[in-house]
């Protein structure tokens, strides 16, 4: 079986042993800026148990087919040319080892484009719509921190919540009615009012809520840190405490909230940062990962 481990570091972990070694790694490649990836650690010995962060994100490691560890880890959007990964490994016999790597990642590009929306959304909140929007963000912090606190449930492949064609990218820059301007951190997937909007993978209905911005919305804990967030639904198909699985079906598209039309706007988030639905779905399953 090959391990699929494309790009090492070029510095190492110290020697353990004699002839003993760890590398940290990036699975296939340097990601850009705003992308989901796998780290992978490797050696000999491999450890039996890491855990540790990417840049103060957690990082959850599973044991791979191979014996090596990976996880599922978030490149920020705010990283310039590498990330810091600082890891502590347990290895047999009761040997434990810090070690700190810096992972090089790729710049990334993104478009700006203008929209038209209700100007009530543009308008300087008052008080009242400021305190209502304090609660909601409050409220998804907290299905932030459910999530960080949740072992792994996701499994194998992540599935699109829906079949269609994608209106709007992650990350492009937005200027609504010429004056609000924001970053779209999410994914706009086409849609009439009332099509399925279905579950990406297994997870926890956290949130259920309608929201100023963000209209009626469905927040999964997907366990290890893993949220992802449902946007501007018309109708919500689940409770919260539900337990669902990929493709599922959540919720019908709907135009609430924010919007120039009826879409469903996709988050998927590890701790606070979020990043591009689209390379999620695009990495082999932890279960297939060295198995390329």
């Amino acid at each position: 079986m090959r391990i699929g481990i494309a790009v090492l570091l070029a510095t190492l972990a110290p020697t353990i042993a004699a002839g003993q070694s760890v590398q940290v790694s990036w699975h296939a490649g340097t990601p850009r800026q705003g992308t989901f990836a796998y780290v992978v650690v490797a050696g000999n010995p491999t450890p039996v148990v890491a855990r540790g962060t990417l840049d103060s994100l957690p990082l959850a490691f599973v044991r791979a087919p191979g014996g090596q560890l990976a996880a599922l880890a978030v490149v920020p959007l705010g990283a310039t040319d590498s990330v810091t990964v600082a890891l502590v490994l347990d290895f047999a016999k009761g040997r434990t080892r810090q070690i700190v790597r810096r992972l090089p990642v790729a710049r990334a590009r993104f478009p700006t484009e203008r929209l038209s929306v209700d100007p009530r959304f543009t308008r300087p909140p008052d008080s009242a719509l400021q305190a209502r929007i304090a609660r909601e963000n409050a409220r998804a912090r907290r299905v932030t921190e459910a999530a960080l606190a949740t072992p792994r449930l996701w499994s194998r492949e992540f599935v699109r919540p829906r079949p269609t064609r994608v209106t709007s990218v992650f990350g492009i820059g937005r200027v609504f009615n010429g004056r609000v301007q924001s970053r779209h951190l999410g994914t706009d997937y086409q849609g009439e009012t009332g099509d399925p909007v279905r579950a990406t993978n297994r997870g926890i209905v956290e949130l259920i809520g309608d929201f100023y911005y963000a209209g009626r919305i469905v927040y999964l804990n997907h366990g290890a840190g893993l949220v992802t967030a449902y946007l501007h639904l018309s109708e919500v198909l689940v409770a919260e405490g539900d337990t669902v699985q990929a493709g599922q079906l959540l919720g019908r598209v709907g135009a609430s909230g924010r919007v120039t039309g009826p879409h469903l706007h996709w988050m998927v988030r590890i701790g606070r940062s979020s990043a591009d639905g689209a390379s999620l779905l695009a990495l082999p399953p932890l279960e297939r990962l060295f198995d390329q």
